[in-house]
């Protein structure tokens, strides 16, 4: 697939923001991780309810993109955006000024509401603003944002609260949010392509008719499968580097900055190739490589640091050529009257998903009475498999998108 189009100063700056956007509402769910420990000594809160805070988040952000996907197609885009946004830094400041668990805990289910909304009405923006030959590149840009949160999160996160407090943290996102949101209001056009396009339908009906419909459950089925290998991975990666591999505390930063800054470079270059040749094809090779490396990395010993890093940084490859390449091929299955739903229910299952596998993760691996991380490569197995059923599932999807003629919004 040639791609020679350019993209115009409006759509840079679109991309731009809505990163940005990505980076702070991912940012927000990030730095909860070194906050833990902080948490649990000043609110003198016991370990399952600092999972409940962590927990709140996603699973109010499910039900949010549940209930609102029957009307993600009926509004102007922007106006939809900039209102969740708006209820995200809302939620966030009230988790800035929160001083007890019950106050905490109903921050983060308001962040969650808003926040978990936000990125399913980015990728409808995107297709809607761009040709589906560009949108490789974008999801590309999009994904930097996650690489960013995870250089900052921790290191942000860690040192605001040290020198000011926890509550800090998340102040400084509402800070550096708030002129994201001027920048929308100004600047960001209307986008209502998607409401001329579409049928106005009784919400209930618009949902369920988005939900039931073949294509779309193909992609629900394989975001599912996509969540669970990712997910399952996440929870204990920190404790098998420290436990298993020897890595120490201190070095952790470091590991997970210069994986994230390939991973920020790499990214937008993954887009564009996806764009130039076979979106499964990409993913395809970024799924063997990512097999590879897990099946490797989860049996390892104590390993040299550098040697880590590296394995990380492949590994974090492979997993950015999955992640991006099936976001831009998932844009091309909904029709434009229905993508703001479709999105809104891809991203609730994403969200439910990924939490249902780190809780089968739970289940699976143990902890020695060293604290050695016990049957990662078990793990490793079930995410392979995962990999394997869900590259099937994208192979399905890409040949239905290949088949089915192409509709671009103006």
């Amino acid at each position: 697939m040639s791609n020679k189009t350019k993209f115009t100063s409006y759509q840079w700056l679109v991309v731009v923001i809505l990163t940005f956007l990505q980076f702070t509402v991912i940012l927000d769910f990030m730095v909860l991780s070194p906050l833990g420990a902080i948490l649990l000594k000043e609110m003198n809160l016991n370990t399952p309810q600092v999972g409940a805070v962590v927990s709140a988040y996603a699973i109010s952000a499910f039900a949010s993109g549940v209930m609102s996907a029957g009307f993600a197609d009926r509004f102007d885009r922007k106006k939809y955006l900039i209102f969740f946004y708006i209820g995200f830094l809302i939620g966030t400041y009230l988790c800035a000024i929160a001083n007890s668990y019950i106050t905490l805990l109903l921050a983060r289910i308001v962040a969650g509401i808003f926040g978990g909304v936000i990125s399913s009405i980015s990728f409808a923006i995107v297709t809607d603003l761009f040709k589906s030959n560009e949108r490789g590149r974008v999801m590309g840009f999009l994904h930097t944002a996650f690489s960013a949160s995870q250089i900052l999160g921790i290191p942000i996160g860690l040192k605001l609260a040290n020198e000011f407090g926890w509550h800090s943290s998340f102040l400084f996102i509402v800070l550096t949010g708030i002129p994201v949101l001027f920048i929308c209001l100004k600047f960001f056009k209307p986008i209502t392509g998607h409401i001329q396009a579409g049928v106005q339908i009784n919400p209930i009906r618009h949902f369920i008719n988005t939900l039931v419909n073949k294509s779309h459950l193909k992609a629900y089925t394989a975001t599912v499968l996509l969540s669970t290998g990712g997910y399952m991975m996440m929870p204990f990666g920190s404790a098998f580097s420290t436990n298993n591999l020897g890595i120490s505390i201190e070095d952790l930063p470091l590991m997970y900055t210069v994986t994230g800054l390939f991973t920020i470079v790499a990214g937008p270059l993954i887009g564009k190739l996806s764009d130039r040749t076979s979106r499964f094809n990409i993913f395809l090779a970024g799924s063997i490589l990512s097999a590879m490396v897990v099946l490797y990395y989860t049996r390892l010993g104590i390993t040299p640091f550098w040697v880590c890093v590296a394995i990380s940084v492949v590994m974090f490859m492979g997993i950015t050529a999955r992640i991006v390449s099936s976001q831009a091929l998932f844009s091309m299955v909904p029709e434009p009257g229905n993508r703001g739903a479709f999105m809104s229910v891809n991203a609730s299952v994403q969200q439910l998903s990924g939490g249902i596998a780190a809780a089968c993760a739970g289940q699976i691996v143990g902890q020695s009475d060293s604290g050695m991380i016990l049957h990662y490569d078990t793990l490793g197995n079930v995410v392979c498999f995962t990999m394997l059923i869900a590259t099937i599932m994208v192979y399905r999807l890409d040949k239905f998108v290949r088949l089915k003629p192409t509709t671009v919004a103006a």
